[in-house]
C-alpha cells in the first residue's frame, strides 16, 4: 500500500503555466517532459488549445498512432516519438490566430492498472512581424517593354498579414503621383508616355504606422504609339486596253507597318464604287 500511494503521488495531477512568446512565420517549442518511471506507461498524450472561450485537441497520441485534430495545425506541428519522457510540442509557421492557452495532458496507467495524470500549460503568444521594404518584380517582358504590351509591376514585401500597397510614379522623396492601392500595377496596352518611374509603398499594423518604401525602378517602352501614325491611304487608277480601268487602294502602317493593296478591276461598265472601312487593332 506504501508503494502504490508513493507511485500514485507521482502520478498525480501537476499543473502549472508557462508564457511562451514566438514571432509570426517562426517556430516555437511548448515544452511537456517528465521523468520516467518504471513503474508506469504513458498510455495517452493530449495538447489542447484554448482560444475565445472554446477548448479544441490539437494532437492526440494513443495505441492507434498519432493524431492531428485541427486542419489549421497540419504539417506545422510535431511531437518527438522516440525521446521517453520528452511530449514537447513544436508549432512551425506561426500564425497570429495560434496565440491562446495550451495544456499537455499525459496519461499514465500503472502495472496495477492505475491510472494518473500529469498536466502542464502553456500560454502562447504569437507576435506580429513589421512590414519590411518592398522589393518590386517586373513581369515576365522585364522594365524595356514594346509599345501595345500588357505587363506589370508587383510590389512584395514580408510581415504580418494583411498588408496594404500603394503605387507611386515618381521618386521617393519628391513629389509623386499616386497610381494604385493594390500589390499588382497592370498595363493593358502600354504607350510611350507610361516610360518613367515607379516606386511602391507597404505598411501593416505590427509596423505602429510606418511606412516602408520601395527603391524605384525605371519602365522604358519602346517602339512609337500606334495613335501617332495613322494608317496613310493612296488610291492609282490606270487605264487598260480595252476600256479596262484598274483601281488600287494601297493602306501604308496597316497591322505592323505592313502595306495592303486592294484591287477593283472594271470593264467597260458603269462606275465601280469601292467602299473599305479600316480599322486599328489594338492588339497589334
Amino acid at each position: 500500500r506504501l508503494l502504490l500511494r508513493e507511485l500514485l503521488l507521482l502520478a498525480q495531477l501537476y499543473c502549472w503555466v508557462l508564457e511562451v512568446q514566438g514571432t509570426w512565420m517562426g517556430s516555437v517549442t511548448l515544452p511537456c517532459t517528465y521523468m520516467p518511471s518504471d513503474g508506469f506507461t504513458q498510455q495517452t498524450l493530449i495538447w489542447s488549445m484554448e482560444r475565445d472561450h472554446s477548448t479544441s485537441t490539437i494532437f492526440r497520441r494513443d495505441y492507434s498512432g498519432d493524431h492531428i485534430l485541427l486542419s489549421q495545425f497540419r504539417n506545422r506541428v510535431n511531437v518527438p516519438k522516440h525521446s521517453p519522457g520528452d511530449a514537447s510540442l513544436l508549432i512551425e509557421n506561426l500564425e497570429i490566430p495560434d496565440s491562446g492557452h495550451y495544456t499537455c495532458q499525459v496519461i499514465w496507467r500503472t502495472k496495477n492498472n492505475t491510472a494518473g495524470r500529469n498536466n502542464i500549460s502553456h500560454h502562447l503568444l504569437c507576435l506580429p512581424v513589421a512590414a519590411t521594404k518592398p522589393i518590386i518584380r517586373a513581369g515576365k517582358l522585364g522594365l524595356t517593354v514594346p509599345t501595345g504590351a500588357r505587363t506589370s509591376l508587383t510590389c512584395v514585401a514580408s510581415g504580418s498579414p494583411p498588408i496594404s500597397y500603394r503605387w507611386f510614379r515618381g521618386t521617393p522623396g519628391q513629389k509623386a503621383l499616386l497610381l494604385s492601392r493594390q500589390a499588382e500595377l497592370v498595363w493593358d496596352s502600354l504607350q510611350p508616355s507610361d516610360t518613367g518611374k515607379y516606386y511602391c509603398e507597404a505598411e501593416n499594423r505590427a509596423g505602429a504606422g510606418a511606412v516602408q518604401q520601395s527603391d524605384a525602378v525605371e519602365l522604358t517602352v519602346t517602339g512609337e504609339s500606334s495613335s501617332s501614325n495613322p494608317p496613310a491611304m493612296a488610291f492609282t487608277t490606270s487605264l487598260g486596253n480595252p476600256f479596262q480601268y484598274l483601281t488600287t487602294l494601297t493602306v501604308k502602317n496597316f497591322f505592323l507597318r505592313s502595306n495592303l493593296n486592294l484591287c477593283c478591276l472594271s470593264f467597260n461598265l458603269l462606275p465601280l464604287v469601292l467602299s473599305l472601312h479600316v480599322t486599328e487593332s489594338q492588339n497589334h
